[in-house]
């Protein structure tokens, strides 16, 4: 495919990376500079106006944008014809992005969104050991997300609320909303509370939420801006075991999967662990799964609905705001 990076930073140079051996055709951002040095890595075509990047002749769009600019970008370009793999949580608010959807369904175009972590290698098998039912009926997942920060975190674009749509809850809350509702289904908001206890900001700077499922599954999840040290963990309990996940990578600790099998005697239970000391490939997996869709004209494993899904409990949170 020839694919067009729409917003060039950190995150589009990976998406950029991640999408070998397709072609980078076309690449823009606000900042010039930060084109210049994509283009220079993959021999694109820089254009100045995301508008003329998603009319371009590609074949796909990555949205890789400040979040006010994520649902535009992605719903013109699929009114353009293209496919689109948009930065999670694809927009501010779930009105902004249910226009993308209706556009998807009506131009048939495939529209992916980057919920990376459900291809990291840890939840992959994670999710081969739930299919093959090994747990059991899945009863909770308990789970912590969180870092802390850095000096003059407090002016960044995540901070202002017409930029980023909200605070820790869109961000890092948004991952582990979409695992627990990958691994547990469709999930309904049964408490929240999304406070400011540290940054002086006008979002919230933690999130704690308890998600109910339909066959009353839990999920209890804290998203936090004031881990001192960061911390991924994520438990997943069924009735004949339990698997629990540590770590991501990088400042997040080496990448691990613990089983825990249940014995029929019940006491201490059968344990199996895996470890993935490895590059992330999380970013490779999840694009490839994205050209598999477009090629197959299947759902991408998270895709706009998801996103839908997603917003709407975000939506709830904030409403718990004062």
């Amino acid at each position: 495919m020839r694919i067009a990076i729409v917003g060039c930073g950190l995150i589009g140079a990976k998406r950029a990376a991640a999408a070998h051996p397709h072609e980078i055709a076309v690449v823009c951002d606000r900042d010039r500079g930060r084109a210049e040095a994509l283009a220079s890595k993959t021999g694109a075509r820089i254009v100045d106006d995301w508008r003329e990047a998603v009319k371009a002749d590609v074949d796909a769009v990555v949205v890789a944008t400040t979040h006010d600019q994520l649902a535009a970008v992605s719903l013109d370009a699929v009114e353009a014809g293209k496919h689109v793999l948009v930065e999670k949580p694809a927009g501010r608010h779930v009105d902004e992005i249910r226009p993308i959807a209706a556009a998807a369904k009506k131009h048939r175009r495939v529209v992916k969104v980057g919920f990376n972590h459900r291809f990291h290698p840890a939840f992959q098998k994670a999710r081969e050991i739930v299919d093959q039912g090994a747990l059991g009926p899945l009863m909770f997942i308990r789970a912590r997300y969180g870092h802390g920060g850095r000096p003059g975190m407090e002016n960044e674009w995540r901070c202002k609320p017409e930029l980023s749509g909200g605070g820790e809850a869109i961000d890092q809350g948004s991952h582990l909303i979409d695992l627990s509702r990958w691994l547990l289904g469709d999930l309904s908001l049964a408490y929240a509370a999304a406070p400011t206890l540290f940054w002086k900001i006008p979002v919230d700077d933690n999130c704690f939420m308890a998600l109910r499922g339909k066959a009353g599954q839990m999920a209890w999840l804290h998203a936090g801006w004031t881990e001192w040290k960061n911390i991924f963990s994520f438990e997943l309990s069924g009735r004949d075991g339990k698997l629990a996940i540590d770590g991501i990578g990088g400042s997040y600790g080496v990448e691990r999967l613990t089983f825990y099998r249940m014995l029929p005697e019940m006491g201490p239970p059968e344990t199996t662990s895996w470890e993935y000391p490895f590059p992330d490939l999380s970013w490779k997996d999840e694009f490839a799964d994205f050209a598999a869709a477009i090629a197959a004209g299947r759902r991408p494993c998270g895709d706009i609905d998801d996103a839908i899904a997603n917003l709407e409990i975000v939506k709830q949170i904030y409403e718990t705001r004062p």
